[in-house]
């Protein structure tokens, strides 16, 4: 298996709207979760760069859809979806945001599977499920990272990894999950495994 390298990542453009997106063409992994979950620190964490993509003390500030190359590669892509569930803005906005998400994840081709992202203490909201569901519409594969691991004990960790899990049984054959952690670095390698597996078809 070839390990791409993620530091070499680099932002490439932001789209309001899947229109605007890049060509639909190689292959592309996106991230999602709620505004307050860590997205942005884990894709930070894993292309190990400290402002590749935005982080906020105002959850909520990602409204676009953001792109990023590997090197100058084109062809293999990080997204960074807009954050979900938290922000401080309209609910017409809200629902605005969710419609490009929901049409992004079901028609993007070049999609090749999907980063949820979710806080181990407040884990499957309302909304990572519909994304869930979402997701098993189109048999996109899901890998969840369960982040902020380091705010638990180790034990209390990996309970919350196992009662996730249990609740995931149906959609098993789909979803993969681990426990992550930007601050200490838990996880980095695991979760790059596996973006390595949706990206190396890209030329396919």
């Amino acid at each position: 298996m070839t390990r791409l390298n993620y530091q070499t990542a680099r932002f490439l453009t932001s789209a309001p709207t899947l229109a605007q997106c890049p060509p639909d063409t190689g292959a592309e992994v996106a991230f999602a979760g709620r505004s307050n979950a860590g997205k942005s620190s884990a894709i930070n964490a894993l292309t190990r760069q400290k402002s590749l993509a935005r982080t906020s003390r105002t959850p909520g500030r990602t409204q676009l859809i953001n792109f990023f190359t590997l090197g100058d590669d084109s062809g293999r892509r990080l997204v960074d979806l807009p954050g979900y569930g938290y922000a401080k803005v309209p609910e017409a906005v809200k629902l605005e945001w969710q419609q490009h998400l929901a049409e992004y994840l079901r028609k993007r081709h070049s999609l090749r599977g999907l980063v949820l992202v979710m806080d181990v203490r407040h884990p499957l909201t309302e909304f990572d499920q519909t994304l869930l569901g979402w997701a098993d519409d189109q048999e996109m594969p899901v890998h969840i990272l369960l982040t902020k691991a380091d705010k638990l004990k180790s034990g209390a960790a990996k309970s919350a990894l196992q009662q996730v899990r249990s609740r995931l049984r149906e959609w098993e054959d789909l979803v993969t999950l681990q426990l992550f952690s930007s601050l200490k670095r838990q996880g980095i390698d695991e979760a790059g495994a596996r973006l390595d597996d949706w990206l190396a078809d890209a030329d396919t």
